[in-house]
């Protein structure tokens, strides 16, 4: 168990789906498309949390649409485990299912260590700006404690080693996987010294691109990753209310 002390999360501001309607009212498949992806922000940022019911007819409403997109969207999520339908009863969010995290983890480590080590291959030095740029990023944010801003630009970051890499369909895959991980991730940086933690372990993998050192490259990818490994129990134990209870 670490010694930080540990921190559970704050409140998290009310889902705010509505705001779609200052463009107008979405039609047909766009319409569903659009709010499936504002759901799905709202799912993955814990803005709508764990065991939270939701009410089609609400979301209707609040786009301007019949309930026809708003249960396309819903279906989709269900799809990804996001939410659960139980007929009869109701909507609800889905809770974070622990035992698929390690498993996830590792496919996500497994592939970001292969992209940072062709980054340190082939970096340029405008690439090695962008990098650097992104990281300031996650500084300016850590200092303004903006969790949201620091998220962004922790996502840009990784996202940026595999477009260093020449294969940023790497980090497409990889969303696609990891979206309960990015659940249990929000959970983690309201913790004491977290997010200058994780900038402490970004600044050796840039600094191994920079160098052009792959293998220090994958290593310090590696290290970076398999925190959320060692994490997961402690952050379960603080924030139980969000996690699957396996039986």
């Amino acid at each position: 168990m670490s010694s930080r002390a540990p921190r559970k999360l704050a409140p998290a501001p009310r889902p705010v789906v509505a705001r779609i309607r200052r463009n107008g009212r979405p039609r047909g498949a766009t319409a569903a498309s659009r709010i499936y992806a504002d759901l799905r922000t709202e799912l993955v940022s814990l803005v709508r949390r764990p065991g939270e019911p939701i009410s089609e007819a609400q979301i209707a409403t609040a786009y301007g649409v019949s309930r026809t997109p708003v249960r396309e969207a819903i279906l989709k999520l269900s799809d990804e485990g996001l939410v659960e339908i139980f007929p009869q009863s109701g909507i609800f969010v889905s809770r974070i299912p622990v035992a698929a995290l390690p498993e996830t983890i590792i496919i996500r480590k497994s592939l970001e260590e292969t992209t940072a080590r062709m980054a340190a291959e082939q970096a340029t030095s405008s690439q090695l700006l962008n990098l650097h740029a992104t990281l300031e990023r996650q500084r300016e944010a850590c200092a303004a404690r903006d969790r949201e801003a620091f998220h962004q630009a922790d996502e840009m970051f990784h996202a940026g080693i595999a477009e260093v890499a020449g294969y940023p369909g790497i980090w497409k895959l990889i969303l696609q996987v990891k979206v309960h991980v990015d659940r249990y991730r929000r959970l983690t940086l309201p913790q004491i010294g977290r997010m200058s933690e994780v900038i402490a372990e970004h600044e050796p993998i840039l600094a191994a691109i920079e160098r052009h050192d792959p293998e220090r490259a994958r290593t310090a990818m590696a290290s970076h990753l398999e925190r959320l490994l060692d994490d997961i129990s402690e952050i379960q134990t603080l924030n139980p209310e969000y996690f699957d209870q396996p039986a």
